[in-house]
């Protein structure tokens, strides 16, 4: 597999070479204001990437919150952000990785073969000497990259159904057994998952645990692996911190936020 991370350190060498690209992709649900925190600091040179306009498609009942953006639209916006061909994309958040890991995956999806999750994000870059640029970047030459879909496994929700390995539900508990559900119509989980927090790939300063670690997180997991979160993105975070430990895994996009509007689909409830 691929390099999935890069370390502070390693991004301040890699930023003399022009061919990498440095994406601010900080988002949290409930959280409106990526723009102005990418505005009030952020790593030197880095574009600000939008989420939920950019890395998604308009939400629906029957797609999900964050639905897969149109290929042609993605490529759009990877172009305004001066990707070309051949090029390093490193992505970063301020949340260990939570929103960054969607752009991973996503441009992964896409054909991008070297796009890198900055380990820790801002704080880490600011931990070890960093200085944050505020206000906006000039706007990046046009890039030239051409992307193409399904470079990684994805799953329906009918696939999702009768999944005949580990499904992964990366929520946290409480949704995950139904106690609370704070933005979907039904609470509880797929039939059949297992729940495994995102928040449990990280260490208590917001880094990947370590390959090792997380080979034993994962230990239990018995034949395919796929991963749903809400939405299709903290998924993607467990999909990068599986990859990390060696494991391939499939992400189902439309996630809980999609299963959980369908009536016909059965909901599980409780540990």
């Amino acid at each position: 597999m691929r390099p999935v991370l890069i370390s502070a350190d390693e991004l301040r060498e890699a930023l003399s070479d022009n061919r990498v690209r440095l994406l601010d992709v900080r988002w949290a649900l409930g959280d409106p204001d990526g723009p102005q925190h990418y505005l009030d600091g952020h790593i030197p040179g880095a574009i600000f990437v939008d989420l939920e306009t950019e890395l998604a498609a308009p939400p629906s009942p029957t797609r999900g919150r964050h639905p897969l953006p149109d290929i042609g639209q993605l490529e759009k916006c990877a172009r305004s952000w001066g990707v070309c061909t051949g090029d390093t994309v490193v992505v970063y958040d301020a949340t260990g990785g939570m929103a960054a890991a969607r752009a991973w995956w996503l441009l992964r999806w896409a054909g991008i073969a070297d796009v890198r999750i900055l380990d820790g994000g801002l704080p880490a870059w600011i931990a070890t000497g960093g200085a944050p640029a505020t206000g906006a970047e000039a706007d990046p030459a046009a890039g030239d990259v051409e992307l193409s879909p399904n470079h990684l496994p994805v799953i329906d929700a009918e696939a999702a159904a009768r999944w005949p390995g580990a499904l992964l539900d990366a929520r946290a508990g409480e949704r995950f057994r139904g106690e609370q559900e704070p933005v979907d119509p039904r609470a509880g989980h797929i039939p059949g998952a297992i729940s495994a927090p995102t928040a449990e790939n990280l260490t208590a300063e917001g880094r990947f645990r370590t390959a090792a670690e997380l080979r034993e997180r994962f230990a239990d997991c018995d034949g395919p692996v796929a991963v749903y979160c809400g939405s299709g993105v903290t998924a993607a975070h467990q999909i990068a911190a599986l990859a990390v430990a060696g494991i391939e895994a499939a992400l189902y996009p439309g996630s809980w936020s999609q299963w959980s509007n369908d009536p016909k689909r059965a909901v599980a409830t409780g540990a």
